[in-house]
């Protein structure tokens, strides 16, 4: 499988001051504000473009479960709620970051289908039973803990058999290999990179 395509052209870049655009689907153009507070990074157009390109033809979106964690504006989770996910999940600890997901989430009309959850991330991660298919994590980059998300997910049994996680992490940040968990591919935007994490091919 191929993972060397998903660099969007410029035309496909969905950015208004502090305001994102949902890229295609059911919310195609629709207007997401983003918090102010700088310590909030909200995933770059350009990168959220990439990974929804690299997702096509490899993840079902349609009726998939999926948590986004340090959820900003809630992008990505809005995101593939427009391109047919079920249920998504939110989590944040940040009052400004909350309040923005639950106010895009009423202007989508999508807040039935939509669950916000007042929590540090890894707190959450510690203390989930649920599963899901596609997991998002885009954490300041000052979280030392982001290194262990992975062991987190895949210990904890949080992604489905065919699900990805996805890291949006520093350029510096180094991932210990586990027997439990793949690393797909990594994706360079400058200081920013990108990982994909799946479950490792079952022994033959």
């Amino acid at each position: 499988m191929d993972w060397n395509t998903g660099t969007p052209p410029p035309w496909e870049l969905h950015c208004d001051g502090n305001r994102m655009r949902i890229i295609t689907g059911k919310f195609k153009g629709r207007l997401l504000a983003t918090v102010s507070d700088k310590s909030v990074r909200p995933a770059m157009d350009r990168v959220k473009t990439t990974i929804f390109n690299m997702l096509q033809n490899r993840l079902h979106l349609e009726d998939a479960r999926v948590l986004d964690l340090f959820a900003g504006s809630g992008s990505l989770g809005f995101e593939a709620l427009s391109r047919g996910a079920s249920r998504v999940l939110f989590v944040d600890d940040n009052p400004d970051a909350l309040e923005m997901i639950e106010e895009n989430a009423e202007r989508l009309g999508c807040l039935e289908e939509c669950e916000i959850i007042d929590a540090d991330a890894l707190t959450y991660l510690r203390g989930s039973k649920a599963q899901f298919d596609l997991i998002f994590a885009d954490p300041p980059y000052a979280v030392g803990e982001v290194v262990a998300i992975p062991e987190l997910v895949f210990n904890r049994q949080l992604l489905s058999t065919s699900g990805f996680l996805i890291i949006e992490h520093s350029k510096r940040t180094t991932f210990e290999p586990l027997a439990e968990v793949r690393e797909v591919v990594r994706k360079e935007f400058g200081n920013t990179h990108v990982t994909f994490f799946d479950h490792p091919p079952s022994a033959s």
